[in-house]
């Protein structure tokens, strides 16, 4: 058969074929505009179509290791396109510091992404909206009222009493391996539930009613995973063939009934307050109900700022945890020395205060290492930028999707001596810290969007921490070695472990 004879007979295959034709001729004389426009930092060869999508992540290698081993080829800032999304990745101190101090304003922005449209209820989360007036606001709100060191601190008797509870769910299981990942997911909910809704969602009950661990997974793959109307917008409504759209439906469908549940006890005027906490949920609505001049929330914003501190304040800390001891148990001599140092401070007292804390620096040095290595976030959320700037003489024009790689930049040895080592002394003296100005060590990012809640989940997390090392001895299961642990990552918006650490917990008091 001809031809001719095929174009006649099968009609589709003409105009399929065609269709392709022009889209790969299309993409090919626009990248080619853009290389003649704009002196834009190097990158791998493009694919037609995808561009570099393939290596964004592979199945083999996670995006934040894909990533790193392109810029050893490509240097600190490379171009990709991303599906029809102009991207740049930075993987260096030197140029994290010229994007996000330099440049900071010009990179405020947030990109449109498609699952923040649905579950922040059309961006209206702190984490994902643009840069405007009312994110301005709403940023404000959390500073000064939601998550102020003052509300922190009010917090006190919460993080005491879960963190004895978190004591209590692992020695229930002595002499018993006890799941360590999933006990320090439940105290970093329930920590997180309390002083934000007011209430307990322990295991049992309203946690597995609402299916937490399943909502937050959900979350995580939807925000994190790779949805194609997010690399091309023009293909956005593949959303509803690929079965995308529904998930995201259902996923807002169940977070709607969680958190109207909880504004509706809340409102409720028979509800007895505790005196000594205000819990966040209460303390948003207040700033809705007293709304100033300035600008007002909608229920949908408080839901959205709610999803925000219940997301972000589980997940994060939970993986910080979860890392750091896993890095304990594959370096005893590290563990070893933590907790004689604890122990020396307490003593017989077995009940860490939050005054015992600023005395533990070799404490504080073990998590900053494990937030070196295993950063929560290991690609920063993304930014958008809003005006032409150059980094390091390449142009970056309007439009630009940026990413910091802030895995890459924690393990890069021109800032890190043995970088691959878990080595906590290297912070010991040293002013190195992650709160923003030193750009070697951002796992929490920096500048205007940088995460708000440090101080909230730093204080769970020294507290946990110090007390599960002070309570207990550990050993891995009969049979299991430190090189047997799976340190396997599952990547979404934050990046967690794969396989559960399970351990044996000897109590360490008759």
């Amino acid at each position: 058969m001809g031809l001719f004879e095929i174009l006649r007979e099968q009609p589709i295959f003409y105009f399929s074929t065609l269709s392709v034709v022009i889209l790969l001729s299309y993409f090919a004389f626009k990248n080619k505009l853009t290389k003649k426009r704009f002196n834009l930092p190097p990158g791998p060869p493009k694919l037609p179509i995808i561009g570099n999508l393939h290596q964004f992540g592979t199945a083999r290698e996670v995006p934040p290791t894909s990533l790193r081993n392109l810029a050893r080829k490509y240097g600190p800032i490379m171009h990709l396109k991303l599906g029809e999304i102009s991207t740049v990745i930075i993987s260096s101190a030197r140029l994290a510091k010229e994007a996000l101090k330099v440049h900071d304003l010009a990179l405020a922005n947030r990109p449109r992404i498609i699952g923040a449209e649905y579950l922040y209820f059309d961006h209206t989360g702190m984490a994902f909206a643009p840069y405007n007036s009312y994110w301005r606001y709403i940023r404000k709100v959390c500073i000064l009222e939601v998550l102020s060191a003052k509300r922190v601190q009010s917090y006190t008797l919460i993080r005491r009493e879960e963190v004895l509870n978190l004591v209590r769910r692992v020695s229930e299981h002595y002499p018993r391996p006890v799941n360590m990942s999933k006990m320090v997911g439940l105290y970093s909910n329930s920590n997180l539930c309390r002083a934000a809704f007011g209430r307990e969602f322990t295991e049992g009950g309203d946690y597995d009613n609402y299916g937490f661990h399943h909502m937050l997974e959900e979350y995580q793959e939807l925000l994190g995973g790779f949805s194609i109307g997010d690399f091309f917008p023009s293909l956005e409504f593949v959303l509803s063939l690929t079965g995308t759209k529904s998930r995201l439906v259902h996923a807002v469908s169940r977070f709607n009934q969680l958190f109207d549940r909880i504004i509706a006890e809340h409102r409720d005027p028979e509800r007895v307050k505790d005196e000594k906490t205000t819990d966040i949920v209460d303390v948003l609505l207040d700033v809705q109900r007293n709304a100033s001049g300035e600008m007002s929330l909608s229920m949908e914003n408080v839901k959205g700022l709610i999803l925000d501190v219940f997301a972000a304040g589980t997940d994060t800390s939970t993986i910080i945890l979860d890392w750091t001891m896993t890095e304990l148990m594959m370096n005893p001599h590290v563990m070893k020395k933590v907790q004689a140092e604890i122990r020396s401070i307490m003593g017989e007292r077995k009940v860490v205060l939050d005054r015992d804390l600023p005395q533990m620096n070799y404490l504080k040095a073990v998590i900053k290492e494990s937030l070196r290595l295993h950063p929560p976030a290991p690609v920063l959320l993304p930014r958008e930028s809003s005006e032409h700037i150059t980094i390091d003489g390449y142009d970056i024009p309007p439009k630009t999707r940026l990413y910091i790689n802030a895995w890459a930049i924690g393990r890069d040895p021109e800032s890190w001596e043995d970088p691959e080592t878990f080595k906590p002394e290297r912070f010991l003296g040293s002013s190195l810290d992650y709160k923003g100005t030193d750009f070697e060590f951002i796992p929490f990012g920096a500048g205007r969007r940088m995460c708000p809640g440090l101080s909230f989940g730093t204080a769970g997390v020294e507290n946990a921490l110090a007390q599960l090392l002070h309570s207990f001895d550990y050993e891995l299961p009969p049979g299991v070695t430190a090189k047997d642990l799976d340190l396997s990552e599952l990547f979404g918006i934050t990046m967690s472990k794969k396989v559960s650490l399970e351990l044996i917990a000897k109590p360490h008091f008759p």
